[in-house]
């Protein structure tokens, strides 16, 4: 880390700070190389690429971060933000694989029954099984309560008919957290969460989707796929409640990993305008440079005030934090977004070259501006909450 000043701030104990200076270490080791590597050229290397990275998270001992032990214990928010900052600014893909353990198996953790608990968390916690959270659909992105995927009763079972869309992880996962419709024409109040394994008959998850910045992400088909009744998280109905306490623990994270991406960039940015002859000089002593870089250590700031402030207040017993996350999620990536378009502007036609560290982050930051609610859903949340007095 190049500057930890942020690590006294008062939402942050101790163990915090030593736990994010001990990741910044091991990942400028294990994790830096792989991030500086060339992309994946196909599906294959990628997931190579993700199960390695997974298996060095394992190793490491940093999974237990992401997912919690279901024994009662609670996810630390804090340390989910700071290790996907601290990741994204090593390796983007890194970032992923962590924050992807946690949210795959954060419905479980938090509503799963004890023999659910058993079962999964602890292959997920070492790196032995691979989740995902199936909740958008081709229709049905951020607007949760227009899911159309059903889940009929059948004797003990529920048979599944429908399809997801743009699920991380998807093709690699050993099992989906599926949110599906067990009522219809009821909205949000008639979804229902599901365990669905990987080798389930009826599932169908091999319908890759390429992206800007390499990452697992598949499209799934569900066709008459029947799991048993034990396969429910929660109770029917409750699925809507289970996906929005997934996403306030881990919406905040997503600006955090935005905030590690517009670090990287900002160091990146100092390092070339600060070596860069330009007109008799550096590119860092004109004062149009000095200006874009002091707007983009603002925004890091302020984004960082945001998601700590977030994740501080749930760690602290907050039951919702739907807004602060939600305020947190937007700025921070909208910011990161500016800050490394900056970074490029500054670094000239070497930012727009293949491979460039900046270059990656550019491609890397926009999707955190979508996924997990896009911002123009954040800012609905938002309005919405301070129009009810809520």
């Amino acid at each position: 880390m190049n500057d930890t000043s942020f690590l006294n701030w008062p939402f942050f104990e101790e163990r915090h700070k030593t736990m994010a200076l001990g990741l910044d270490k091991w990942a400028a080791q294990e994790i830096a190389p792989l991030g500086d590597a060339s992309e994946p050229k196909n599906n294959d290397q990628l997931d190579a690429m993700c199960a390695d990275i997974l298996a060095k998270l394992a190793d490491g001992n940093w999974l237990k971060l992401a997912v919690a032990d279901g024994n009662n214990t609670a996810h630390d928010v804090r340390s989910i933000c700071l290790a996907r900052e601290t990741l994204a600014k090593h390796a983007g893909l890194a970032d992923f694989v962590f924050a992807m353990q946690g949210l795959g198996s954060g419905a479980i953790a938090l509503f799963g029954d004890d023999q659910q608990k058993q079962k999964y968390l602890s292959d997920v916690r070492t790196g032995k099984s691979v989740a995902a959270f199936a909740l958008s659909e081709p229709d049905a992105g951020s607007d949760v309560a227009a899911i159309s995927t059903s889940a009929t009763k059948d004797g003990d079972d529920y048979i599944l008919n429908g399809e997801k869309a743009f699920i991380s992880n998807g093709g690699i996962a050993d099992f989906y957290c599926v949110f599906a419709r067990t009522e219809q024409g009821t909205g949000a109040k008639g979804l229902s969460a599901f365990i669905v394994d990987k080798n389930t008959a009826g599932l169908d998850d091999k319908t890759r989707i390429d992206l800007l910045a390499p990452h697992p992400l598949a499209n799934i088909k569900f066709d008459n796929c029947r799991i048993p009744k034990s396969a429910l998280i929660g109770e029917e109905g409750q699925g809507f409640k289970i996906a929005m306490a997934v996403l306030d623990i881990f919406r905040p994270s997503v600006g955090a990993a935005a905030l590690g991406f517009a670090k990287r960039a900002m160091v990146e940015t100092i390092a070339h305008t600060s070596n860069r002859e330009a007109f008799g000089g550096v590119l860092a002593d004109l004062q149009m440079t000095q200006s874009t870089i002091a707007d983009m250590a603002v925004s890091i700031d302020a984004s960082a005030l945001l998601i700590y402030r977030a994740a501080w207040q749930k760690d602290s017993g907050q039951a919702r934090i739907t807004r602060e996350a939600a305020m947190a999620k937007l700025f921070s990536t909208e910011s990161a977004q500016q800050v490394v378009d900056s970074a490029v502007q500054l670094h000239g036609g070497s930012g727009v070259v293949a491979g460039a560290v900046v270059e990656k982050l550019y491609r890397e930051v926009r999707a955190l501006r979508i996924y997990e609610g896009a911002s123009e859903v954040q800012k609905l949340i938002i309005a919405k909450q301070l129009l009810s007095g809520s």
